[in-house]
């Protein structure tokens, strides 16, 4: 696809629900490079009300969208086993696809997504806006930097709480066909961690739980082998009373400790290496407030799509990026059904 030079960036949004609101917010801030045209919601009162706010034309059918706009990219929000068919539609009118996380519910819809876009030749990214956090920059840096030598153990908690008026929200939420569970759902950045940070896994093990009203889990625990050695585990829960307490991760190493913790990684609590770097200074302003579990990363994100489309720069999270979490969120799947442990990849 040819750079978007001399104009701005034409963008839908598909699915006006409650990740919507990070991206119609991101819009605004990028306004000066992208320009919202239209929105699709399968419900009409809630289309009317986005109609209004934002003064443009919406859609109760995404075909309808594709067929009677000019876009450039269009964003889906909707539940996530809808995301292939929707990628795929795009696809064929040549429009770039930018989907929430996780990018699809089955391992065949992800790889089906990618397929879609290459063989169309639109982008599709992928939404890893954690990735961003200021605190998750720093330790990046310091795992690319080789700063804690060998790796021994890593470990992630994610201890949330959904309520089951949550769940009974919409029909769609904790079913398997269209949401996922705890892991694939709500603590999908996490899982994205296990490999953007330590490296390709191994062999996943996974227990997993239901106690609310659901189809899917909402408590688990992983345990994880990486190639080069590491050994570590996640465990996860939604259960946690009164409300979210804790998105942290620790990674123990030959040469050094770092635990970054807070509601959503937030927090920069230890950070300890043997050799210093200027850097290092920067770690209690990199910690911020924050309430919500989303963290302040989209507008970050768009930039990088913003780059991408002007023919700048290559995705930082595109559909094979996504589908690396993916892969795991499914041998996790895998693992706790069958009672196995999981070698990666799921195809050779």
């Amino acid at each position: 696809m040819n750079p978007i030079i001399d104009r701005k960036i034409r963008v839908a949004i598909l699915g006006c629900g409650r990740i919507s609101k990070n991206h119609f917010g991101s819009l605004e801030k990028h306004q000066s490079n992208l320009e919202l045209i239209s929105i699709c919601d399968i419900q009409q009162t809630i289309l009317s009300e986005h109609e209004e706010k934002y003064n443009i034309k919406g859609y109760l059918d995404l075909g309808d969208m594709l067929e009677n706009e000019d876009l450039d990219l269009v964003v889906i929000c909707t539940p996530s086993g809808t995301h292939a068919n929707q990628t795929e539609l795009c696809a064929e009118y040549g429009v770039n696809v930018m989907t929430e996380k996780p990018m699809a519910t089955r391992w065949s819809d992800g790889v089906r997504m990618v397929t879609a876009c290459d063989k169309a030749g639109v982008r599709l990214f992928v939404v890893k806006q954690n990735r961003r956090n200021s605190t998750l920059q720093l330790l990046k840096r310091a795992v690319k930097e080789n700063r804690f030598g060998k790796i021994y153990m890593v470990h992630l908690n994610v201890f949330w709480t959904r309520p089951q008026e949550y769940y009974d929200q919409a029909s769609w939420r904790g079913t398997w066909e269209f949401d996922g569970g705890a892991f694939m759902n709500q603590a999908s950045h996490y899982v994205d961690l296990l490999d953007w940070l330590i490296g390709p896994i191994d062999k996943i093990q996974a227990m997993m739980s239901t106690t609310r009203e659901i189809e899917v889990e909402d408590t688990g625990v992983l345990n994880v082998k990486w190639r080069n050695g590491a050994l570590g585990s996640m465990s996860v829960t939604m259960l946690t009373y009164p409300k979210n307490l804790e998105g942290s991760i620790t990674i123990l190493g030959e040469k050094g400790t770092v635990r970054i913790g807070g509601v959503a990684v937030n927090d920069i609590q230890h950070w300890e290496f043997d050799e210093p770097k200027d850097y290092d200074n920067k770690v209690k302003e990199a910690n911020y407030q924050t309430t919500s579990v989303y963290g302040f990363g989209h507008p970050l994100y768009y930039n990088n799509i913003v780059e991408v489309l002007r023919g700048n720069a290559e995705p930082e999270t595109d559909g094979r990026e996504g589908l690396k979490s993916l892969e795991i969120l499914i041998a996790a799947y895998l693992s706790a059904r069958d009672g196995k442990t999981i070698s990666l990849p799921l195809e050779y």
